[in-house]
């Protein structure tokens, strides 16, 4: 059997202390010596075929340098930037990272927090938190490093990093107003989930600042982000019978659900109704007409979010909330209401 390579024996190799060869190798310390003193004691140790036995410095620190991740669907494409973001930032500093997904299931996600505990992570970054979540509050409360990603526990300590979703739909009412819109429908998401609450909330007070009132039958809330809900929502608003132009949804995936059922009625989007969605997912100016959406700033907010989980994790105080800047993406799926560019053409004939 091949020998272990240990630190005794690099620091031998390397003519320095075993202390330094500790320090060189653990890239938060490694800052503290010179980049060739650092580059020296790690081509030695490369060279030698050193592996860092991550178990037994968790021994003894009591650290495993590993954090766990909690996303709610991976196949959701806003989702793949933020581990991007995530990613980097914990394997500079040394840090593995473990992704659950909990496909926003309350028992599944209880399940896989106990299990991400049992392989001792240091803290949790959780992506897929509900607005109510005892089990997270719990471990919070207990002293274990806990930040949210993207959605926010009420009412909580809990830091997190969320979106600004005022200005987001603000922007969006805006634009669809300007373009002459004056009867908007709205799919709002889940209200069990920040994103669909803060999202929701923010339309009625944009719509009742403007003085524009909605009436109760062309406001749909959808019971999760996907198409299927979208395009279930959009049928409903028809079915109730109220007249609108123009449908305000509160992410990207309803907004594709919606645009699937406005063309299974021989709708047309924009021409017939506009739409617009939220979060600005990957390749949505690839499908006609494009979508008219909020950006957020996924692969930053992930960024964002661990660096702050390793100032948690030094002990360090960080801010209750953190609000990441949205831009609003015009594409085609927004234009004026047939009645106006009728009355437009009218009155400039070709």
């Amino acid at each position: 059997m091949r020998k272990q390579v240990t630190l005794k024996d690099i620091a031998a190799a390397a003519g320095v202390h075993v202390s330094t060869v500790s320090r060189a190798l653990d890239p938060v310390t490694a800052t503290t010596l010179s980049d060739e003193v650092v580059a020296q004691i790690r081509s030695a140790a490369t060279a030698m075929g050193y592996r860092r036995n991550r178990i037994a410095s968790s021994l003894r620190t009591q650290q495993s340098k590993t954090v766990g991740v909690v996303l709610p669907d991976i196949s959701n494409w806003i989702f793949p930037p933020m581990v991007r973001g995530i990613e980097k930032v914990l394997e500079e500093a040394g840090y593995a990272a473990f992704f659950v997904n909990t496909d926003n299931l309350v028992a599944r996600e209880e399940r896989l927090l106990s299990a991400l505990l049992e392989r001792g992570v240091d803290g949790i970054l959780h992506a897929a938190v509900l607005r109510d979540s005892p089990a997270l509050a719990a471990l919070a409360a207990e002293g274990l490093p806990v930040l949210t990603l993207n959605r926010r526990v009420d009412p909580s300590r809990i830091p997190c990093v969320i979106n600004d979703e005022n200005a987001g739909i603000q922007m969006m009412v805006t634009h669809l107003v300007e373009a002459g819109h004056s009867q908007i429908a709205a799919i709002s998401g889940p209200q069990a989930l920040s994103t669909g609450m803060m999202r929701q909330q923010a339309l009625l007070t944009t719509l009742a600042g403007m003085g524009l009132r909605q009436p109760a039958c062309s406001h749909v809330e959808a019971n999760g982000f996907s198409e299927e809900e979208g395009s279930r929502c959009c049928a409903e608003l028809f079915d109730r019978g109220n007249h609108f132009t123009a449908i305000l949804c509160a992410n990207d995936r309803l907004a594709l659900g919606a645009l699937s059922e406005l063309r299974a009625r021989g709708l047309s989007c924009p021409d017939d109704v506009s739409l617009t969605g939220y979060n600005d997912m990957p390749y949505l100016d690839w499908i006609a007409p494009g979508l008219t959406t909020v950006r957020i700033e996924q692969a930053e907010a992930g960024r964002v979010a661990a660096e702050l989980m390793l100032q948690m994790l030094n002990g360090a105080e960080v801010p209750q909330e953190t609000v990441m800047p949205v831009t609003m993406i015009r594409r085609g799926s927004v234009t004026p209401p047939r009645r106006l560019r009728e009355l437009q053409a009218s009155r400039n004939p070709v």
